[in-house]
């Protein structure tokens, strides 16, 4: 059998063939010899090639035939299957293995090469061990060294301290001379003992030196204690020994006296922390120096600073910079950093209750509505049925649902508390009125809840009345990008009526479908944080403050931080007046215990500490007053070049100071913002004072000193405030309704407007000649060729077409007579008042300027 694809055979292995069997005959010997010839058939056995996937097992016969035919037969099937022939598979066999091989040499020389850098790393860090040792053996030999000189020079100081006076040296007593065999006997002895004293004279020697070593380290201890006291007089302390503490110190000094003292010491390098204006003493403090060292550096730059003088934060860093500290610069700001905590886990958070702002045009029903669902008549109680400020609510459906309702003024005047109201919400309910349709106040409700990216529900009030037209406003709200869900939108619009309570259930239905499609959720167990919905001055409570809680639970007794104002909780009041312990998400409560009325929008925390709310209000204040001064030096700015206009008599502007005072500060910032609106450059409402609160001295003072009427919006002034004001003139207005007090401003401001000039051409004069008369001066002789003269009107003489004089007609006469009147086609005679350059053909124009009183818009 034959292989069938030979010509595709790469791998160099020969065909398949059969081979033809070869005999011979062996001779076998035997024992006893004994031989036998045998005839023996040779086989060749079948070489098999490493690729060629067949087993070697087979050695009893010839190749198999169909173990060879199934590999080629799965050859030609893979091959079949990648349509591609078997010699394109067996090349691509062939490459995968040679790649697989050069991987794998690639990997061995990775792994050797990685080897090498091991060795010669750890041959490094080897290298490097013994240097450190060896320099760190250098040093314990050089202290070792240097511990031993300073040993040696101080037992050679104390040897040098005054020896005790001995005693007078006793003449010699006359003794016998010794016998001769004693002597003999030393004479032997120091012969033997290399001459070396006896024993007794080496003892008395040594217990001399003690004496004197010990003599004078109690020398040296009193010199060093330098006080003389009964203890060391008596001798007591004489085994008194220098501390280990007292020789490490000698030691030290004298090692930094060796090296140059301490000015060559390595310093350390760390990070100072720079605020804004800092004193030299804490900054030495920060950068671990001596106040004394950073105060001659000061003075060798040639700056005269003690300890407590302030530096700002520019120079200290080039001290710093100068001792080799780096800095980190902060500001005042960063009293505010982590105020409102971290952010919530997800675990954490708990289902709240949906926060719903009430929006819409004046009059649409918006208080009715909401207290359609409260069951209460809030509206009743508001002056003229204008909601004057933000009320907040929470109602509890007939399915124990929670909905918190913030109710809007839809005054024109209140567009900052709409706008507050739409930032602090989670659903705005649009308001229109069936019978009155979109109106202004409504297309600016639509921009507020747009740009505050909350999700509307339009509510279609007034739906009872016989003049009702649902669909028409269902209609009008496409103008403005709402599509209600009837016309294919998303929005849901809900027809209700107030007054008999229809569709109040499909509108919290539609409300509560919104929330489970937000999926509101908060963390009550942390401290709280929201925002300021409205405050005020209450004469009984103090400053009270109408928060609603965003995340946590404010609790009574808190340290609360509300814009620049701090306090603690005295009392939760809810909106139907009882005292709660404590206030979760979603829900509105007063609070009380603040040091003043915050703004509205401002944002509330509770602090940890009475210090900590402390330093941020005094930042935020401080930030305030330098806004405001700001603001005040641009307020100059644009003043000057309002005098460099008057100047020029291009204006005249007038200015009306007001005292406001108000019940909420709301109604205070809408009325202001009211006033600079309706202001203009010739005429100005100027609110000097604007504050919440009754009217009182200190107000009708400032009133009576600034020229200032007292608008009270809502509030009334005490009896001394009221006689105070009749003994000074100052006047008091009271309002209820906004509207009233716009309009009077209005009129005063109208009043206070400059007459408008109107000029009127009468005719034009040809001069035909020039006399001059005594006590006259000149006169003008004219003809007049276009309409009329009248006397007293305005002239201006015109030369060559040019203006050169513009002034007053003094004197009108025709043939010696003073006249009224000249008209067209008649000679006269004119002279201007106090100019009598007038020539033979110059033209005199004539006009006259009418006064009409104007009014603001």
């Amino acid at each position: 059998m034959s292989d069938t694809n030979d010509q595709g055979n790469s791998g160099g292995r020969k065909p398949l063939t059969v081979v033809r069997k070869t005999s011979g005959t062996v001779k076998q010997s035997f024992s006893h010899g004994r031989s036998k010839q045998v005839v023996v058939e040779t086989k060749k056995r079948r070489p098999v090639s490493a690729g060629g996937g067949q087993g070697g097992g087979n050695d009893a016969g010839p190749a198999t035939p169909s173990a060879s035919d199934a590999m080629e037969a799965k050859l030609v099937a893979l091959a079949a299957k990648l349509g591609i022939t078997v010699a394109e598979l067996k090349a691509r066999q062939k490459v995968l293995e040679q790649r697989k091989a050069e991987e794998a040499a690639r990997a061995k020389d990775t792994e050797a090469e990685r080897a090498a850098q091991d060795r010669l790393r750890n041959e490094q860090e080897r290298k490097q061990q013994e240097a450190r040792e060896r320099e760190e053996a250098e040093a314990r030999r050089r202290a070792e060294e240097e511990a031993a000189k300073l040993a040696a020079e101080a037992a050679t100081r104390e040897q040098r301290v005054e020896r005790p006076t001995k005693a007078p040296r006793a003449a010699p007593a006359v003794q016998a001379p010794p016998a001769a065999g004693a002597e003999e006997a030393d004479a032997g002895r120091a012969k033997r003992g290399g001459g070396s004293p006896s024993k007794p004279a080496r003892d008395d020697r040594a217990e001399r030196a003690r004496e004197v070593a010990t003599k004078a380290s109690r020398d040296a201890g009193e010199r060093r204690r330098g006080k003389l006291t009964i203890a060391s007089a008596l001798g007591d302390d004489a085994d008194r020994q220098r501390s280990l503490a007292s020789v490490r110190r000698a030691r030290e000094r004298e090692r930094e006296r060796r090296i140059g003292g301490a000015d060559h010491r390595d310093k350390v390098s760390i990070e100072v922390t720079l605020p804004e204006t800092i004193t030299l003493q804490d900054l030495a403090q920060r950068m671990n120096e001596r106040v004394a060292d950073v105060v001659k550096f000061m003075f060798k730059q040639g700056e005269m600073l003690r300890g407590n003088d302030i530096i700002d934060a520019d120079m200290a860093e080039l001290i710093a910079g100068e001792f080799g500290h780096t800095v980190k610069r902060v500001s005042e700001a960063d009293v505010e950093i982590g105020l409102e905590g971290e952010d919530d886990r997800e675990e954490d958070l708990q289902p709240r209750a949906p926060i719903v702002t009430i929006m819409g045009h004046v009059d649409h029903g918006k208080t009715s509505l909401l207290d359609a669902l409260r069951k209460t008549d809030v509206a009743g109680g508001e002056a003229g049925g204008i909601t004057q400020h933000i009320g907040a609510y929470q109602v509890q459906l007939k399915s124990g649902e929670r909905i918190t309702f913030l109710d809007t003024p839809g005054h024109a005047a209140f567009t900052a508390m709409r706008a507050r109201g739409a930032n602090a919400t989670d659903i705005a309910v649009l308001v229109v009125a069936a019978d009155d349709s979109i109106k202004p106040q409504t297309i600016e409700s639509i921009s507020h809840a747009k740009a505050a990216g909350v999700p509307i529900v339009v509510a279609i009030t007034k739906s009872d009345l016989h003049d009702a037209n649902p669909d028409k406003v269902i209609t009008d709200l496409l103008q403005h990008d709402i599509q209600v869900e009837s016309m294919g939108g998303t929005t849901q619009a809900v027809r209700v009526s107030a007054k008999t309570g229809l569709g109040l259930d499909e509108l919290t239905d539609a409300i509560s479908l919104q929330a489970e499609v937000l999926e509101l959720k908060a963390n009550p167990n942390r401290p709280a944080d929201g925002v300021v919905i409205e405050s005020k001055l209450d004469k009984g409570r103090g400053p009270v403050a109408t928060v609603l809680v965003k995340r946590g639970t404010l609790k009574r007794g808190d340290i609360v931080v509300a814009g620049g104002n701090w306090g603690k909780v005295r009392a939760l009041v809810d909106e139907r007046g009882q005292q709660l312990a404590d206030a979760g998400p979603s829900l509105p409560v007063e609070v009380l215990g603040l040091d003043g009325a915050p703004d509205p929008g401002d944002v509330f925390v509770v602090v940890e500490n009475e210090a900590r709310a402390r330093e941020i209000t005094e930042y935020r204040v401080r930030t305030k007053r330098q806004i405001a001064g700001n603001a005040s030096v641009a307020a100059r700015a644009s003043l000057d070049q309002i005098m460099n206009r008057l100047k020029d008599g291009a204006i005249e502007t007038s200015e009306l100071p007001i005292v406001l005072k108000g019940d909420v500060q709301g109604s205070v910032e809408a009325i202001t913002m009211s006033l600079d609106k309706i202001s203009t450059e010739e005429v100005r409402a100027k609110v000097i004072h604007g504050a919440v609160g009754g009217i009182s001295e200190s107000d009708v003072l400032l009133a009576r000193s600034s020229n200032a009427p007292i608008f009270a919006f809502n509030v009334r002034a005490n009896k001394q405030a009221r006689d105070l004001a009749e003994r000074e003139g100052v006047e008091i207005r009271y309002y209820s309704v906004i509207y009233d007090l716009l309009d009077d401003v209005k009129s005063t401001l109208s009043g206070m407007l400059a007459p408008e000039k109107r000029e009127t051409f009468l005719g034009y004069a040809d001069i035909l000649e020039v006399f001059n008369i005594t006590k006259v001066g000149k006169v003008a002789g004219c003809r007049i060729s276009e309409g009329k003269v009248l006397r007293g009107c305005g002239v201006r003489l015109l030369r060559d077409n040019v203006v050169i004089h513009e002034g007053k007609l003094k004197t009108l006469k025709r043939f010696k007579d003073e006249v009224s009147e000249v008209n067209a086609g008649m000679e006269c005679g004119m002279a201007f008042e106090r100019y009598d350059d007038i020539r033979v053909g110059d033209k005199i124009e004539c006009f006259q300027v009418e006064e009409i009183a104007r009014t603001l818009a």
